[in-house]
């Protein structure tokens, strides 16, 4: 949910603002209303001062492989020359002085023919799969040889190995010098924090505005209601003063989330797409509930799912992922439960394995009215994640425009989700056919009065028709877009068993019947090999899709506004 604000108006004497932003930063819980990015030279000189502190590890790191790609290089050079013998750069001047010259040739073994030594003077240099030799020539003539010339060797083996050698020893500074950054890495990561934490107090400085000629600045801040007594001690012990009310949809404060450890998770997907207007509602509780859901059915495999959970708490080890360490265990767990109840283990239908026919009716039937189980589900939970858009886009139009104001979203509701409801209470057998008639027929009654009569108490019945007509036409088309793209958790789901099972068939086949041990080796690879890729293609399409239906679909139905900024303390 959306924490509620408390807005503070600071007035401060002209020349007090440093000390008393600095109080700020040290209480951490006010959010001062400022600019994002450098506004002049001293702003943009803090912000080059915190990229270079950043780029301290990423650039000896670079280095060192700089370092090592050189190394390698001189390493293939001196290799290539090494075959050549020895020879220096005043060899091949004496004999340029006498007026001779080289070429120099390398041909497979079996192409040589020794004969040629007769045609001109002929030195081979070595020999093995191919042969390296040289014919010497007057200047200017060209080689009678019936093959063609390769290019000098760059330099003599001598001076590559010196370079190797010289690239070597600036292979181990780097490496030095790498490990002792690392060592003191913490240390340059709040070198870094520093840096932006006395960029973003000189932002907030500026951001000032004169009052009285300039001998007043004032500020405006913001902090979670729930921290006033805190703020105000704070405030008061400074001196500083300042009037304190509740912030209003006006003021566009910033959007702190108070959220159970659950749902927190997922605040970082709510801030893809951005947080909401303050007067508006948190759709953090229905995307952790229903992304999980959407991710779970296109992983929709119990295997997967511990292999999620394993990677979960592998990485609480790796720096700078640690915090995603809860979010996939969660998903894996959900993957895990819902590939249980599809019966599938690393694309193995487990519901033919004899230990799980206790309790193989919990398992989802692969058939439900003729169609693929599977399929239909999607649907099923389509429908729901689309009706609970519109009930909260209905709650959220009535709490800020009254129930007069939002007739016509409460026609569409009462038409649609209770439709829905009352389908589902028929073919449950709850109502019977006389029972749903009746209902059906009042719900389309009332519904078509907020539709066409009174979508807009203030405007003309005969324009409110009309509006009705369009609004009518657009619903029924999109709604009916909206459904079929849930299909893609079917098919994602689909896709992934399917290319799962291709890869176990394949492992299979190349087993046979498992009495050859020496099979087993290549049975492995292949199985482990191809659930890997297939594990990493599917949770990519498991993020991508379900972040679509969230994003799209709900937030469509749901009216859902981004309009809101993240709440962000000076620290």
């Amino acid at each position: 949910m959306i924490a509620p604000m408390t807005k503070y108006s600071f007035i401060l004497l002209k020349g007090e603002e440093g000390d008393f932003l600095t109080t700020l930063r040290d209480c951490g819980l006010v959010d001062i209303t400022r600019e994002a990015k450098p506004v002049d030279e001293r702003s943009s000189a803090l912000l080059a001062e915190a990229g270079r502190r950043k780029a301290i590890l990423p650039g000896a790191k670079a280095a060192l492989a700089e370092a090592d790609s050189k190394l390698e290089a001189a390493r293939k050079e001196a290799e290539a020359v090494k075959a050549w013998g020895a020879f220096t750069e005043e060899d091949l001047a004496r004999i340029d002085s006498a007026g001779l010259q080289f070429h120099w040739y390398e041909v497979p073994a079996k192409k040589f023919d020794s004969s040629w030594s007769e045609l001109c003077p002929l030195e081979v240099i070595d020999e093995g799969k191919s042969v390296r030799f040289v014919t010497v020539t007057a200047k200017g003539e060209a080689s009678p040889l019936p093959v063609k010339e390769i290019p000098a060797p760059k330099g003599d083996y001598a001076s590559a190995m010196e370079t190797v050698a010289a690239l070597e020893k600036e292979k181990d500074e780097a490496e030095a010098k790498l490990k002792a950054l690392e060592a003191e890495e913490d240390s340059l990561e709040k070198d870094y924090q520093k840096a932006l934490s006395e960029l973003d107090l000189y932002l907030t400085g500026v951001a000032a505005v004169p009052a009285a000629d300039g001998t007043l600045s004032t500020f405006v801040g913001y902090a979670p209601s729930e921290s006033d007594a805190a703020v105000t001690a704070v405030l008061d012990e400074s001196g500083a003063f300042y009037l304190k009310e509740a912030a209003s949809r006006e003021d566009n404060p910033p959007i702190s989330f108070r959220n159970n450890r659950f749902v927190k998770m997922f605040e970082v997907l709510t801030d893809m797409y951005g947080r909401p207007a303050y007067d508006g509602f948190d759709p953090t509780p229905f995307i952790a509930v229903f992304f999980l859901l959407f991710f779970a059915f296109c992983m929709g495999d119990a295997g997967y799912g511990l292999v999620l959970i394993a990677i979960g708490f592998a990485l609480k080890k790796v720096k700078g992922f640690s915090d995603m360490s809860p979010l996939v265990v969660t998903l894996g767990v959900g993957t895990f439960i819902i590939g249980f109840l599809f019966h599938t283990f690393f694309s193995i239908d487990i519901s033919t394995w004899s230990i799980f026919a206790p309790i193989k009716k919990i398992f989802l039937p692969s058939k439900i009215a003729g169609y693929d189980g599977t399929m239909v589900l999607s649907l099923i939970v389509g429908v729901l994640h689309i009706s609970l858009a519109m009930i909260v886009k209905t709650v959220e139009e009535t709490r800020h425009k009254g129930f007069l104001h939002s007739l016509g979203t409460w026609g569409w509701t009462l038409l649609i989700v209770g439709g829905v409801a009352v389908g589902a209470f028929a073919l449950t057998g709850v109502l019977d056919s006389a029972v749903t008639k009746w209902v059906i027929i009042g719900l389309g009654s009332l519904s078509a009065v907020g539709i066409f009569l009174l979508n807009d108490i203030k405007r003309n019945p005969l324009v409110n028709i009309g509006a009705g007509l369009w609004d009518t036409y657009n619903m029924a088309s999109g709604l009916l877009g909206d459904v079929l793209s849930y299909l893609r958790l079917y098919a994602l789901g689909l896709a992934g068993s399917m290319l799962g099972m291709a890869f176990n068939s394949i492992g299979t086949m190349i087993l046979g019947d498992g009495h050859n041990i020496f099979l087993w080796i290549p049975f492995l690879l292949i199985v482990i090999v191809g659930h890997t890729l297939n594990i990493a293609m599917a949770a990519l399409g498991a993020f991508v899709h379900p972040l679509r239906l969230n994003f799209l679909e709900f937030f469509k139905n749901s009216g859902y506004e981004a309009a809101g900024r993240k709440y962000s303390p000076l620290k």
